[in-house]
């Protein structure tokens, strides 16, 4: 899962990035309205925490953004505990959930994983397609119920991939999904190639089909068909 945290307060938001850290997320953190709104445009991400009272923009016009460019992105407003007008504009544009400040980091996980699931898989905690079956929350991947070892990279790009059937998806989004938005720095996106191939490769040895699909020129596909 990729999050952008939108929080001016500096001591909150490292905070959170530490925790999302510790938890495996891939995340990217922004101190204000204008560049928020940059990486939005630049880039894809599963969940925005986002903070409506930024030093130079109204946090509520971002929402706008984010749904208009991608409605399976989803929004969770961190909004001060007396900022009820403001929670209750957020969702009127398409906010999905909100945390008050103070809050726990434990719930906001919670509140994370169940977003993700909602927006990705229906809400269930665990997802099942033909052979295949993931928990997200565990992470535990089963070919014909028998369980796989796959390393955090592999078991996030079939999650990927079993979210967006069907789609193309090209290889710098692969990237910047998985490894962040530092990915543009890279020289080469060879070792997102190495990556499929392994999962493909442990996928195919434990009796599933091939699936993933190479899109030539562009990227990869995960092929229900």
């Amino acid at each position: 899962m990729k999050v952008l945290v939108v929080e001016d307060e500096e001591l909150l938001r490292k905070s959170i990035q530490d925790f999302l850290q510790h938890e495996g997320y891939i995340h990217e953190a922004a101190a204000s309205f204008s560049c928020a709104h940059e990486k939005i445009e630049l880039y894809n991400y599963d969940i925005v925490l986002l903070d409506l009272g930024l030093p130079d923009g109204d946090g509520v016009n971002l929402i706008e953004v984010i749904k208009t460019r991608s409605e399976n992105t989803g929004v969770i407003i961190i909004s001060a505990r007396n900022a009820i007008d403001d929670r209750v504009k957020g969702l009127e544009k398409g906010a999905d959930d909100y945390l008050t400040k103070p809050f726990h980091l434990s719930e906001l996980n919670a509140r994370l994983k169940s977003l993700f699931r909602r927006l990705n898989f229906k809400g269930n905690s665990t997802y099942t397609f033909n052979e295949l079956t993931i928990n997200p929350d565990d992470m535990k991947a089963c070919v014909n119920n028998k369980d796989l070892s796959l390393t955090k990279k592999e078991f996030d790009l079939l999650v990927y991939f079993l979210a967006n059937k069907n789609r193309v998806i090209t290889k710098i989004t692969l990237g910047e999904h998985l490894w962040g938005d530092y990915i543009d720095t890279v020289d080469s996106l060879d070792f997102i190639y190495t990556h499929i191939k392994n999962l493909r490769k442990k996928l195919v040895n434990a009796g599933s089909v091939d699936y993933i699909k190479n899109v030539y020129g562009v990227g990869y596909k995960f092929n229900d068909e």
